[in-house]
């Protein structure tokens, strides 16, 4: 039984994907999706590679995350799903996988804090006398 991996990364989350051919469990820090994933909507983000490629219940997938927040974590996992996939069979899925926007590494990142002021853009109050 071959074994993929693909790494995912959004925001500071950082995402290790294992896709190997099963009955479509998926192990998120050793714990299946519904327990590590409370929310529906983080659940649907994870299994969207899967309802695009047509290929859920096929494959069961083990997930090392860590950094983040669980939305950038579900996207993370979303990433490195879709780069598994790409790879186990280039032509079936890149394309379908590609239409979707799931192999485009989200690059937005927290713009640092800058000296004398709240925060990044913000600043303190204006004060004339």
């Amino acid at each position: 039984m071959e074994q993929i991996h693909a790494l995912g990364r959004r925001k500071a989350a950082v995402a290790r994907v294992y896709l190997a051919e099963g009955k479509g469990e998926v192990l998120v820090n050793g714990r299946p999706l519904e327990n590590y994933f409370a929310e529906e909507s983080l659940r649907y983000i994870v299994n969207q590679p899967f309802s695009v490629t047509g290929t859920a219940g096929q494959f069961d997938v083990k997930v090392t995350v860590a950094g983040g927040g669980t939305k950038g974590q579900a996207e993370a996992i979303r990433l490195g799903v879709a780069r598994a996939l790409c790879e186990k069979d280039k032509e079936a899925y890149r394309s379908a996988l590609k239409a979707a926007g799931f192999l485009t590494r989200d690059s937005r990142e927290v713009e640092r804090k800058k000296p004398g002021q709240p925060g990044a853009r913000r600043r303190f109050q204006f004060s004339k006398r």
